[in-house]
């Protein structure tokens, strides 16, 4: 008789990702896949290998003004309802979690019905919903060790990696090509759900300060707001710069390995999508996160020598035309960190995490 997991995650593609991917596996074992989380997960819900996808109601924390907190605990309040029904309906022998707010009532849900849990924390810094439901869980699996954990959740604590999907490790057979002297060079730019703008912002006035004999070797593929497409387009072509823009592309994995070099946020998604793939990187941390946990993410990269960090606020349209001239000028520097990129990847974390999961069916909640 097959089993059945409940996987939760925020309707982020940070979040999704790496729970699309455990679904994938856990298919693959023979399981029964359901999948919890908000309206924002609507436009992956086609590609989501679920039977069900349950839309929970959830809000996310913002400022300490009263009216506004009272409707995010009335909210969660009822997300727990409703989580709690789906999971009394279907009883699974799993829940699994993957950040975010809309975590948050499928999870505790799953307390309060004495349901075995396992929460990923993808980042390596544990966000503030993980923290929240952490004491809760049977076992917390993660990309990277977390530090200053409490002893008793340090136990629970099982590095098994950050899953990235089927599609990733479909493209990460291609080997990097180096950029030749005066060839062609393939520019990627994605900032997520919350970094785009800043992009779009950034990279057309950088490139117009480039040197013509640099700008004309750029093509640009670049994922823009939807309200940002035409006039980055636009700035492009008056530039004579090849670019491709689009607010959504559904092959990205495929991007990155076809990329001599990629400029992005370093979400934990990103991160593992770029060792894995193995391409070289220039990451721009989203500031003004509470625990930095961009720039953690960032740190592993820059650690292996498979990238460069570089604060957004030291980051200006002549500094990153330099230092797109300077790498596009230094194949052999490119290529290393291409390789170094790819020492510090996790392949292998899906199943990982899929064995865990297993681990704490078998054990009926029992820490594995």
């Amino acid at each position: 008789m097959s089993k059945t997991v409940l996987l939760t995650a925020g309707g982020t593609g940070g979040h999704l990702f790496p729970a699309q991917a455990l679904a994938s596996e856990l298919d693959r074992r023979g399981w029964i896949v359901e999948l919890a989380t908000d309206e924002r997960a609507d436009r992956y819900g086609t590609a989501f290998p679920a039977r069900k996808v349950h839309i929970i109601a959830s809000e996310t924390i913002r400022g300490r003004n009263p009216i506004s907190l009272a409707r995010t605990g009335l909210n969660l309040f009822l997300g727990t309802l409703q989580a709690r029904a789906v999971i009394k309906s279907l009883k699974p022998s799993v829940v699994a979690g993957f950040g975010g707010y809309p975590t948050f009532p499928p999870m505790y849900a799953a307390r309060l019905t004495g349901t075995p849990s396992i929460l990923h924390e993808a980042n390596g810094v544990m966000g503030r919903a993980n923290k929240m439901l952490a004491k809760g869980v049977t076992a917390i699996a993660t990309s990277i060790p977390l530090e200053n954990l409490p002893s008793d959740l340090a136990a629970k604590q099982v590095e098994t990696g950050n899953p990235v999907r089927d599609a990733v490790l479909e493209a990460a057979g291609q080997p990097y090509a180096a950029p030749v002297e005066g060839g062609e060079f393939n520019l990627l730019v994605f900032g997520g759900s919350q970094g785009a703008r800043f992009f779009s912002d950034l990279l057309p006035p950088a490139m117009e300060l480039m040197p013509n004999e640099v700008r004309s070797r750029l093509t640009v593929v670049q994922q823009c707001r939807a309200e940002d497409l035409e006039r980055v387009k636009s700035a492009y072509d008056t530039s004579g710069i090849k670019a491709e823009c689009a607010s959504f592309f559904k092959d990205m994995p495929s991007r990155i390995a076809q990329s001599h070099l990629v400029i992005c946020r370093s979400g934990a998604s990103s991160v593992s999508e770029l060792s894995v793939l193995g391409r070289p990187s220039l990451l721009v941390p989203l500031p003004g996160a509470i625990d930095q946990d961009q720039a953690a993410n960032a740190k592993v990269l820059e650690a292996a020598g498979g990238a460069w960090p570089i604060r957004q606020a030291d980051l200006d349209p002549a500094r990153l035309a330099d230092e797109i001239t300077r790498l596009m000028n230094a194949p052999d520097l490119l290529a290393r960190a291409a390789e170094n990129a790819n020492s510090v990847a996790r392949p292998d974390a899906v199943k990982r995490l899929a064995d865990l999961v297993e681990q704490v069916a078998d054990n009926q909640g029992e820490r594995p």
